[in-house]
Formats: structure tokens, sequence, C-alpha cells
């Protein structure tokens, strides 16, 4: 019983990626252009979401500034979930809602690219993160699911939103940490060529 329940994951998960590839591609692609433009620029990534979607936002700046799958120079990404000082600060002088949104307007420039992420697309702390990137003249690629919620008023037509076609909480996430690490392969592809042999 409890084997069929694990097995039914796995399975769920796949057929949630394979329909997902064709409806996602374009918006990845896209993703990789924005955040391709910016750190070529002198630009960074801001990342930032809650719960497993701040992890995302760190696993994505390990992958930056470290390496994905091939060696590299570093490229500029900050995970805005990180700092226990600003975050207890802000949430306990402003409100919970602010504790990106005051670190994108100090640490953001026009130019960089603020990565939001939120599963249901309506986290009051990411939208308001988004708020203060458009402030900046920052690009925002959304990573969403269940329709987009909110997210979809908040965005820009410059922006680039990647919204998983999936209601529950877990398939979205295992979803973004593909579009992450595809948008890690598709900038290193970019600034190393495409080349199949992988360390």
């Amino acid at each position: 019983m409890l084997e069929q329940r694990i097995e039914q994951h796995f399975i769920d998960s796949a057929d949630l990626k394979y329909q997902a590839a064709q409806v996602l591609s374009k918006p990845i692609a896209a993703a990789v252009s924005a955040v391709l433009a910016s750190v070529t620029s002198g630009g960074k990534v801001l990342a930032c979401g809650n719960g497993g979607s701040a992890a995302d936002a760190q696993h994505f700046a390990a992958e930056f500034v470290g390496r994905f799958e091939r060696e590299r120079p570093e490229l500029g990404a900050i995970a805005l979930t990180t700092d226990s000082s600003i975050l207890t600060a802000v949430a306990n002088d402003y409100s919970y809602e602010q504790i990106f949104a005051k670190q994108v307007r100090a640490l953001g420039q026009s130019g960089d690219v603020l990565l939001a992420i939120t599963t249901s697309g309506s986290s009051p702390n990411v939208l308001a993160a988004i708020q203060a990137a458009h402030e900046r003249d920052m690009t925002v690629v959304a990573l969403t699911g269940k329709g987009g919620g909110k997210m979809n008023q908040a965005l820009r037509e410059t922006d680039v939103h990647i919204c998983v076609p999936h209601d529950r909480t877990a398939r979205i996430q295992e979803v973004h940490l593909l579009a992450i690490h595809c948008i890690c392969d598709g900038v290193d592809a970019q600034l190393l060529g495409d080349t199949e042999g992988k360390e």
C-alpha cells in the first residue's frame, strides 16, 4: 500500500513534467534571455520565496555563484531569504510583507532581475518585492502555479511568468526546481556553448 502510494507520486510528477514541457519551454527560454542579459551587463539576480520556495531561491543563488554543471566565471545572485537579522528586523519593525521588498529597494538596480517564487502566485511579501523591483526598473521572472493567482495582475508585459499548470503545491515545487535547473543550464549553454559532454 505505501509502496504504491510512493510510486504514484513518481508517476504524477513525471506526468506533470511531460505535460508542462511544451507549455513552459517558451517562458523558461524567455527567463534565460532576461537573466543572461542582466548578468552579462554587470547585473545580478535577487531571488525570494517562502518555505520550500525560499529553499529554491537559495538553491538558485548557489548554482549561480558557484556553478551548475560546468566551470564558468561566477554569476551574481543573492537569495533574499538568508539574512535572519534583516528578515526579523524588517518583520518586527514594519511587517512580514516587507521582508523582501526592503531588500530589493536596498540592493536592486536597473537591469537586475528579481526571481520571484510562489506556488500560489499570491504571497503578499513576494508581490511586494515585485512592486519594489518595478520601482527599480528590474525585470521580474516569476515562478508560480495554481493559475498564477495575484501574480497575473502584478506582472508587466516585459516580465516573464512561468506558471506550472497544476494545483498541488508539491508537484508545482518539483517543476519549479526543474525550471531553475533549465534556467541555469540555458545560461551556461549561452555563455559556454551547447556541449553534450557534462562534467
